[in-house]
Parts: C-alpha cells; structure tokens; sequence
C-alpha cells in the first residue's frame, strides 16, 4: 500500500486505484479512495519524533477530505472538452492551472481543452470544499487523477466499439482516439457513446510519472491572458440584475456595534443613495457608486455601543500573554543554557482584493457570491444570520484576488446578506480599505520564550512556549460541524482547536535531545480580536524565534551557522536544500562591516525549505530617503530553495516563493498593526508597510530541487517561515543584536499620520494620478 522514508509517514505508491463512471446522459467519472559536525567529542542527541513528523496537518486534511472524494467529477462534452468543478477556491496560488494539468496529462488533452471551475457550496463533501493548508494539490493530487484515468479508459472502450476494435489497438492523443494508419474519433463522439444509464464501478490504472508530458514542465497560468486584459472576474465585476454598490460604516472601536443613526433621514436623501439601515457590524448604506456610498458614510452620525477591547494597548496584551505562557521545564542552569524571549505583533491578513460579496436575499431564500475558501461553512453562517434553511441558501464561489488566510471567513458574505434582507434589494458589498487592518482579520499577537541547554558541546534539550491571542478556527474544516466544535473551549480531544492545529503543524527538524513545542492561548475566547490563520499560521513566528536561537546555540559552540545546522539536522531533504541555498548564495563570503547573510530553514508541508539573504544595516541605507516610503535595512539579496515533493508546475511553485518571501521579509521587518486603546492605528496598506518595490532585493534566485518523493507537497505557504527566520537572522549578525520583537521598526516612530476614526473612512482621492511614478 506505501513505503516510508525518512522524512513522513507512509506514502500512497500503488498506480491502480477503483472510481466510477456515473450515469447520466454523457461522461462523468469520479474517484473512489480508502482511507489510507559538531566539536570531535561531541555527538548530536537523537530527538524522538515529534507529531508532524508521524502525521501532520496535511495528512489529517486529506484522510478527512478522502471519504467524498467519490463525489468529485470529470465531466467530458460533445466538444470532447473535458470540465471540472474544483472544490476548493482560486485565490491567485495557481490551483486551477495545477489541476487543469493533472487533468490534461492523465487525459491526453490539451491544457486548453481542460475548463476548471469553482464550485458552488456543496453540504455533501462534508470536510472536503476548505482551501487552507497548502492541502489543495495534496488532498486533490490522486481522485483528480483517478477521476481522468476512468474518464480516459471509458473513452478508449467507447471508440473500440465505434472502430470495430480492441483497446490495445488505440492510441489516445490531443482529444483523438484512432486506429494507427486508420479511422479515428475524436473524445467527443466518443463521450456520447461512454456515457452509462447506471453508475459503475470500475478500475483503472494511473499513468507513471515517468510519462508525464504536461506535470512538471513549466506552464503559464490558464488565467493569465484573462487577468492583464481585464477580463478576469471577480466578487466586484460581477453583473447581478439590481446589485448596487453597498459599504459600511464601522464603529470607532475594535468590534463596537451601532446603537442608533442620529441622521438616517439627512443620508437618505445625499444623491444616489437608496437605502440605510443597521445591520449587526455597523450601518449599511446602499447607492448607485461606491463613491456615493463613501460620502454617505462620512456623513452618518451614529451613537456607538463600546467594542472589545476598550482601552487596551499592545503593551497590556503583551502583559496577558507572558502571564498566561505554560512555563519551560527545564531551569535555567548558569552557562549551559541559551534563552530568548520575542514578540511578534499583530499584522492584518488582508488580501490585494478588497473583502466583498454580492448578495440577493427575496422571497425567502437567499444567493450569495464571493471569495470564499469554507463556503459550505459560509452558507450555514449565512442561512443562521437570515433563519432560513440551509438548502434556501445557494453559495457561489468566485475567484479571489488573494487570501493569506483572510478568506476561509464569510464576513462580508454574511455582512452583504444581512444589508440585502434590511434592504429588500441585491448589493453589492465592499469594504473600504481603511475598515480592514482595523476591523478585519489579523494575524494574532504571539510571546516566544526559548530556552535550550548544552553540556559537553552537544544540545541536550530545546524548549519553545508559545503564547497567543486566540486565532479564529471557527470555521473549522469547512462544514458546520467541525466549525461549532471549533467553537466549543475543549474544541478536539483535550486540546483546543488551535493547540491541535499547532501539535500537527510545528516541527523542529533538529537532533536537540528533548524537544518540546508547545502553544498556549491564555484568554481563549475569539470575540475579543477579529483573528485568522493568516498565511503560514504559526509558523514564521515559531521559526524565526527557534532559528535565530539555532544562531545563538551555533554561536556559543563556536561554529558557522550552515555547518551547526549541517550536523543536526535530521531529515535528509533539510540538509539538502540547507546545502543547496548555502552553495547558491555563496554562504560565507566576506561583506562588509554592517551588511551580513542569514540562513534559515523550514520543514512542513511535506516538504523543505531554506532560504538564505543578505542585508544592509549600514546607516546610509537604512536612512535612504524614497517618496512616501518606509525604507529601514534592506534585503540586497535573497535565495530560496524548496524541496516540494513531485513538482506540478515549477513556474507556480517559483511564483508562490517570490511571494512568500515578500511576506515573510515584510514580517520581519516592517509589517505590523499598532494596537492603542482599542483601536488599530492602521487604515491602509500604505500605513501597514508591506513589501514595496523599494524593499524587494535586487537579486532574487529560487530553485526547486528535484524531489525524491512520488507525491507533491504544499506550496502555498511554505516560503514564508524560512523567509521571515531567514531575515531576522541576517539583520542579528549585521547589527550584532539579535532582534526580540517584530516587526523590528515597530518602535520605530510612526510613518504615517493616523487617519480619522470618525468618519470610519477617508474622503476618496481626486488627485489620484499625482501619486503615481
């Protein structure tokens, strides 16, 4: 059934798999899958298995997403174009091209001939409609395969009774079925003839990875054309019948609710708007642009009830979080131990696209569109907040413009379906720009304390406690079941649902004796902070704590960073991409005084990275001077190496590097929320400071490393943890201080002046095109 290696658990290898061919009146196929060197005299302590090593968070979502993989089909039309509904949502990672591919070469069809689509809420895939984890080629690598290969065996039986023949006799090539030297019929008419009354069960074999032709060459991404012309649709673009643009205005406070509009009738009357009402996150207002939306609510004058989190700062909730950290075990013994202790602050999880969704709730039943990864958990939300029956809400997934986590929530779904029933009439919802670093989603504000012993120049223990404002799994795998367990303060087992999510997730891929990770969430209630598993979850901040520890552990026994990593590691594709990065980045070469290199390396998603930089620190750099810019050390220089298992398409899995080392920099070093008395001073991206231009290295190099395994990995995550350690560790030996709180400017003096909380939102530019270069 499978083979172990080294790196993870037991591996599907088998190429013979059951699925069915489902009756109907033309060709659908479905998949049907079981559950299945350091000093001379001094040795590196063997560290047993932690969790992720034996069963990760990737392999939990797949066995929970493989009971309805039978339910996930491959339709083939008169065209012999071949049509799939992929479960999960396009969010700009490159999923939709990845399966178009698998589909292609499983079927012998061109790329183009392969539609894939989004689908809509489906209550009966249970566990299998979340897009999260960097699970979505993982989970969907082998029913997408199998549900093609019995697309393509039907095919082939078909056209041998159109030819007169046996299937030995047929090559199946580009959509065509033919005889050598003889008649052929394309996939079409051969689709109409392979289409069965009843559902059968059947078997198939899958093709060998050493035929592939299409999986694992570079491919453009199937939407590309669609997105630089414009024509690519998103929540916005959508032509609704009567959807007219509909924004919020927002409390003050962190999650204050509206208690009374002092003006409604005033702002019913301002030009183009339609309606105002209250709905339970502030006053909806609804008119014919959004820049009359945007005026009517500067307008509003509203009593507010108090938000969360009144008066508190980041200091107070730093406070709270050291109080509540589970302490280390093991004492602090003179000089044998090496400890640290970090701060990682809150930063928003907003996408490039602004939160949104249409919404058209009538007539007792409601239809919603919108970006969202758990839409089966979305409609549930949505059919709570109407009281309506779940089968009265219908969910249409639509591309988004990015995720980094933000998605896997409805807000704006459930936010346009309560504007839509006060009004009687469809919206169009959006939020402004300013309402999402304040009243969105954020990635949650973390303590780490590490503290590790060495004896004898070995690494005898290494203990990390992580402490953190609740992050919202509410969700929960994407149905409502798990999502109101997700709820409860036990969540699964005897462990919340986040510290699950973290024992499955953390790896320290060391030989450090006794390793123990372990979070804890001290005020475990979600309500307080509008949290979310943004991009990578816990990761870059547990990383960049224990690698920069791993620097200061290579310190105190006298040896380069890349060698003291070399010898303890554990897992072979670690020190392969480790010794990769080190040869690209041409690791130990002299810089000059204030500008140093940095490595780092990160082991999930059933795969490895490492990723080496080089920074400036040197004052004429840090204090460079670019228009509207916050400018601060910058990164000259960045390599990425990623061992992703079997590769689908190199160029996406080298697009989600790139972006994954623009989080994890900005992470490090620029990137953050300042939370002051109850309110985020942050209302843009501009405030934010993300990854610019003038921040981005001048010389960027990635390399994905031909995989031993026979599977591929996540990738939609896994650049970020290593980037932001990486970083973090570069700036320490620049600087010669190791850096505890992140992002490093954040007691910096703020770049910018804080917009108004009343009004929630700002005028909108008119002089838009005096900012542009």
């Amino acid at each position: 059934m499978g083979t172990h290696n080294s790196d993870g658990p037991a591996r599907v290898t088998r190429r013979s798999f059951v699925g069915y061919v489902i009756g109907g009146a033309t060709l659908i196929t479905a998949a049907d899958l079981g559950l299945a060197p350091p000093a001379a005299n001094a040795l590196p302590v063997p560290s047993v298995p932690q969790v992720p090593e034996l069963y990760d968070l990737n392999d939990f979502l797949t066995h929970c997403a493989l009971p309805t993989s039978n339910l996930i089909a491959i339709e083939i039309d008169e065209k012999g174009h071949a049509h799939f509904a992929l479960p999960r949502m396009e969010v700009g990672q490159g999923i939709t091209t990845a399966v178009a591919m698998l589909i292609a070469d499983e079927l012998d069809l061109p790329v183009d001939d392969v539609h894939v689509t989004l689908a809509p809420a489906r209550p009966e895939l249970l566990f299998n409609q979340l897009t999260g984890g960097s699970n979505t080629i993982v989970s969907m690598y082998t029913p997408v395969r199998v549900a093609a290969a019995i697309a393509r065996k039907a095919l082939l039986e078909a056209a041998a009774i159109l030819l007169g023949t046996n299937v030995a006799q047929l090559v199946a090539k580009g959509g065509v079925i033919s005889l050598p030297g003889g008649s052929s019929v394309t996939y079409g008419e051969a689709a109409a003839k392979a289409a069965k009354p009843t559902t059968e069960k059947v078997e198939v074999q899958l093709k060998k990875t050493s035929d592939h032709e299409i999986v694992g060459k570079p491919h453009r991404r199937v939407d590309a054309r669609a997105a630089v012309t414009g024509k690519k649709q998103f929540a916005m673009d959508l032509d609704i019948p009567n959807a007219l643009p509909t924004m919020v205005c927002r409390a003050p406070e962190l999650n204050g609710t509206p208690h009374a509009i002092n003006n409604k009738g005033d702002v019913e009357t301002m030009p183009g708007v339609t309606h105002v009402a209250i709905i339970p996150t502030g006053v909806a207002v609804r008119a014919k642009t959004f820049g009359q939306c945007i005026d009517a609510v500067r307008a509003l004058d509203v009593t507010w009830n108090s938000g969360t989190v009144g008066g508190l700062s980041a200091k107070d909730i730093k406070a709270e979080l050291k109080a509540g950290q589970i302490p280390l075990a093991v004492p602090k013994i003179g000089a044998t131990s090496v400890d640290g202790e970090f701060t990682f602050h809150f930063r928003s999880g907003s996408a490039l696209e602004p939160n949104c969704a249409v919404a058209d709730v009538r007539d007792g039943e409601a239809t919603v569109w919108g970006g969202l990864k758990s839409p089966i958990d979305a409609q549930g939300r949505i059919a709570k907040a109407l009281g309506l029956p779940q089968t009265k809400v219908t969910v249409n997934v639509v591309q988004g413009g990015g995720s980094f986590g933000r998605k896997l929530f409805s807000d704006a779904a459930v936010e346009a379906a309560h504007a839509s029933k006060a009004f009687g009439a469809p919206v169009k919802l959006m939020w402004h720009r300013a309402d999402e670093p304040r009243q969105g989603r954020v990635h949650p504000m973390a303590v780490s304390k590490v503290r590790a012993t060495v004896l004898a120049g070995s690494v005898l223990t290494f203990e990390q406690r992580h402490a953190s404002v609740a992050c919202d799994f509410t969700h929960g795998l994407g149905e409502r079941l798990t999502a109101e367990a997700a709820a409860l303060p036990t969540g699964l087992s005897n462990l919340t649902f986040s510290e699950s999510i973290f024992l499955l997730s953390q790896e320290l891929p060391y030989n450090f004796g006794v390793i123990t990770q372990l979070l804890n969430e001290p005020k475990p209630a979600v309500d307080r902070f509008n949290t979310s598993s943004v991009r990578n979850i816990y990761s870059p901040d547990v990383a960049t704590a224990s690698e920069l520890m791993v620097d200061q552990l290579a310190k105190k026994l006298k040896q380069d960073p890349v060698a003291f990593r070399r010898s303890y590691l554990k897992s072979k594709s670690v020190k392969r991409v480790l010794n990769r990065a080190a040869e690209l980045g041409d690791w130990g070469r002299s810089m000059p005084a204030g500008t140093a290199q940095g490595i780092a390396v990160h082991k999930e998603y059933k795969g490895a990275t490492a990723v080496l930089v080089e920074i400036d620190c040197r004052p004429e750099t840090v204090n460079r001077k670019v228009r509207d810019a916050v400018t601060g050390p910058r990164v000259t220089k960045a390599v990425v190496v990623a061992d992703v298992g079997l590769v689908i398409n190199p160029a996406g899995v080298k697009a989600q590097m790139m972006g994954g080392f623009s989080d994890g920099m900005c992470q490090a070093l620029t990137y953050g929320n300042h939370l002051v008395d109850g309110q985020f001073l942050e209302a843009s991206w501009d405030n934010s400071a993300y990854t610019r231009q003038w921040n981005t290295p001048f010389d960027f190099e990635c390399e994905v490393i031909e995989s031993h395994g026979s599977q591929p990995g996540g990738v939609g995550e896994a650049g970020v943890a290593a980037s932001m350690a990486a970083v973090a560790c570069a700036y320490a030996r620049a600087t010669g201080k190791m850096p505890t709180e992140f992002p490093i400017n954040f007691r910096d003096p703020l770049h910018f002046e804080p917009k108004s909380f009343i009004p929630s939102v700002p005028e909108s530019p008119t002089d838009g095109l005096a900012h542009t270069f």
